[in-house]
């Protein structure tokens, strides 16, 4: 097992850039990413080694900004408005638009469980879909078509309103 320095020193990045796209904010993703790695350093004995380290800091990543949103009650419905392009590259494109990825979370607010995460964990988390898979407790498949129904059912909303 790596020592808690290594770890930050390794995994901090990732773990960054995934609360990044989560939040779609620097400030809050730099206040969470640090209360990942303190949780993380106060629980290592939690972890139990049958997932990769960076999936399980971006698991606790993931519950530190649900948390955050419960206790802000911030999820707002009315936030964001925009298209997604129908190819995986484009989208990524996209998101480098600030305006156009707020867009795109307002309609990902809009999607239930797990589709909603499934959908953050794939694009602004980029994990894998058997890091995914990992995080459910399914299998490859299951995270694969999870991420593709989230993709249509966004595309689906934006039709609806004609964006």
């Amino acid at each position: 097992m790596e020592n808690a320095e290594q770890i930050f020193r390794q995994y901090y990045e990732d773990v960054y850039r995934f609360l990044r796209g989560l939040t779609a904010n620097e400030q809050l993703a730099e206040e969470l990413c640090q209360e990942t790695f303190f949780r993380a350093i106060k629980h290592i004995d939690d972890y139990k080694g049958s997932s990769n380290i960076r999936t399980w800091l971006c698991s606790i990543a993931k519950n530190r900004y649900f948390t955050y949103l419960k206790k802000q009650r911030h999820i707002a419905d009315n936030e964001l408005e925009a298209a997604i392009p129908d190819s995986d590259s484009q989208f990524f494109e996209i998101l480098e638009d600030k305006e156009t990825a707020a867009i795109i979370h307002k309609y990902l607010h809009e999607l239930k469980e797990p589709y909603k995460e499934v959908f953050m964990l794939r694009v602004f988390g980029e994990l894998s879909f058997r890091g995914i898979a990992e995080i459910f407790g399914k299998n490859d498949h299951w995270a694969c078509v999870s991420y593709h129904r989230a993709k249509d059912m966004i595309r689906k909303r934006m039709k609806e309103d004609s964006i």
